[in-house]
């Protein structure tokens, strides 16, 4: 039967379901090739082998698996694009130069010229042999039709193989080179040693010293992972104008581990923390006591921003913790015990939130709809507010509910999710000592991750960059830092971005920083002050000087439509305030 009898309609269909067999196939085949042959670059000291992954995606990932550690980097693609696994060994060169007595990282670093060219090599590499794999594939279907009806092929037929392999071959290369371009990175991460030793860390001061320490193998691949991130990301994101970094924690669960976040502040130059709930077990204020929470908080020396867990009251009308830690002099209540929402103005960003109305003890039925009243609460305090650059929940059902909110943070779940805007921090403390260990199919203890995150804003108060952190083993004693990655704060609030570039496009010139609070030269700015500000009137302006304010949310009366007189706390001079216990928020 010829491929164009029957009827006219069903002869097409039939024509289009061969041409998207013949493509398949033939997309197959290119992938195949350049896994059965794989194409291998080199640069002095290192030699890479690269192999396409057949499943395309418009989230694909150059993996590259060492013996160490994995590092991959994450783009986003317009168009459905293979990924990209790319094997890494250290050339027997490179004894040559580590013979030569120690060796810093930066020298056994290859050059972003070695990196552009090999880049360039990968890409031809790959191209024809995917060409090729695809051409084979096509060869054969056309030689297997004639065999098979013992006649030369159609001229429809040798068409549409023809086209499929004019489509799969430059579709591909097409969506491969769009893709894995620097301004399409979304993402790095690291596992294994490698996290550990990555230098995006800033928890790990002095990275490369510690190398030093290490086998020379480990400090190469070390060298390797950072030509990769000098390659790939963004400059803002390894150098960014900070001006504020955010540390968030969630779910302490009783144990008192601040003297590890007090390292963190002063290692990663931490200007808050923010405490997304949970910071006891059972609701009782004396755990909290005994376990020394409030004194490790204290000592902290920056602004403490909480909103309570579900277990962080044994009722539903317990709010003893909640003023225990009001009377504590760096902790900022975003909603304090008697119910009041407030907004913080920190660095120039807006952050407001609101408490879970859970409580331990609570059936845990109906999570979602036990989030309800306190988000229609919020949801209506914040409708004629100025929108929240930051809204603090615990539950991620409470977070999903919120109207309005440019980055949302929960926590609860005790494992990090990005969804969106959301950001769900993981738990600071494996769960605690209560719920630290977990059994596994093999009926051993193992510790929980420990988790936090870092919020790195720019100067036009849009996210720059969240860096996300994990380890184990803390509380046995050995703690292991498993997995680092950095996340472009673009993918998480776009519209920040957009700001930022319509700001810098506007002025150039980077943003003067506002005057310190009671300065004569200068009067206090409504920004600044807290006050809102009507959104579009001028570009906002995020910096360390300007004044921290705690200001309650008017709330309407339902008998006159009142609303009550905004209050407002100056705290611009925390850090004395702190020292001197004077700091009421």
């Amino acid at each position: 039967m010829r491929l164009t009898r029957g009827h006219p309609g069903w002869a097409r269909v039939g024509l289009v379901a061969r041409w998207v067999a013949i493509l398949a196939a033939c997309y197959l085949g290119g992938v195949a090739a350049t896994n059965l042959s794989p194409t291998t670059v080199e640069t002095s000291h290192y030699r890479a082998t690269l192999r396409l992954d057949p499943v395309p995606r418009h989230t694909p990932t150059l993996h590259s698996p060492t013996i160490v550690g994995d590092v991959d980097l994450a783009f986003t693609s317009p168009v459905l694009a293979p990924g990209l696994d790319v094997a890494v060994s250290v050339r027997e060169e490179i004894t040559d130069l580590l013979s030569r007595g120690p060796v810093s990282v930066r020298a056994l670093q290859p050059t972003d010229e070695e990196v552009s060219a090999a880049v360039r090599e990968a890409a031809v590499g790959l191209g024809w042999r995917f060409a090729l794999g695809a051409a084979v594939v096509a060869l054969a279907m056309s030689v297997a039709v004639h065999y098979a009806r013992r006649r030369r092929p159609e001229a429809i037929h040798l068409v549409m193989v023809a086209t499929a392999l004019v489509v799969v071959s430059g579709g591909t290369g097409l969506s491969t080179a769009l893709t894995y371009q620097p301004e399409r990175f979304a993402a790095l991460s690291t596992t294994g040693v490698l996290g550990t030793v990555q230098r995006n860390a800033g928890l790990l001061a002095g990275v490369e010293s510690r190398a030093e320490q290490a086998t020379p193998y480990l400090r190469n691949l070390l060298a390797l992972s950072q030509a990769l991130q000098e390659k790939f990301v963004p400059a803002d994101l390894t150098q960014p104008v900070v001006s504020a970094r955010i540390l968030l924690v969630s779910d302490i669960h009783g144990a008192n581990q601040y003297s590890l976040m007090r390292t963190i502040v002063e290692e990663e130059g931490v200007d808050a923390v923010i405490d997304t709930g949970d910071i006891i077990n059972f609701g009782q204020v004396q755990e909290g006591e005994a376990a020394g929470i409030f004194r490790g908080i204290e000592s902290l020396g920056v602004p403490y921003i909480f909103v309570s867990g579900n277990h962080d009251q044994s009722s539903p009308t317990d709010r003893a913790l909640l003023r225990r830690m009001a009377r504590v002099p760096n902790v900022v209540l975003l909603q304090d015990p008697e119910g009041v929402h407030r907004e913080m103005s920190f660095h120039g960003l807006r952050l407001s939130g609101f408490n879970d109305p859970r409580y331990f003890g609570d059936d845990g039925e109906d999570p979602a709809g036990k989030q309800a009243p306190a988000v229609d609460a919020y949801n209506a305090a914040m409708e004629d507010e100025p929108e929240s650059d930051l809204v603090l929940t615990h539950e991620p059902y409470a977070a999903t509910g919120v109207a309005r909110g440019r980055v949302l943070l929960n926590g609860h779940i005790h494992t990090s999710v990005l969804d969106g805007s959301r950001i769900q921090v993981g738990t600071f403390t494996g769960g605690g000592v209560v719920s630290h260990f977990i059994a596994t199919e093999d009926e051993e203890l193992r510790g929980q991750p420990y988790a936090f995150d870092v919020l790195s804003f720019g100067p036009h108060c849009a996210l720059t960059q969240l860096t996300r952190y994990t380890y184990r083993n803390l509380i046995e004693g050995r703690p292991a830092y498993d997995n680092i990655q950095v996340v472009n704060g673009a993918t998480i609030d776009p519209r920040g971005a957009e700001e930022t570039r319509a700001a810098e496009a506007a002025s150039p010139a980077p943003p003067a920083p506002p005057a310190p609070s009671g300065s004569p030269e200068s009067p206090e700015s409504p920004e600044s002050s807290g006050a809102p500000v009507a959104e579009g009137e001028q570009p906002r302006t995020c910096s360390p000087l300007a004044e921290t304010t705690l200001r309650q949310i008017p709330t309407g009366s339902p008998e006159d439509g009142s609303t009550s007189t905004p209050t407002s706390v100056t705290t611009s001079t925390l850090g004395s305030a702190t020292s001197s216990g004077t700091f009421t928020p």
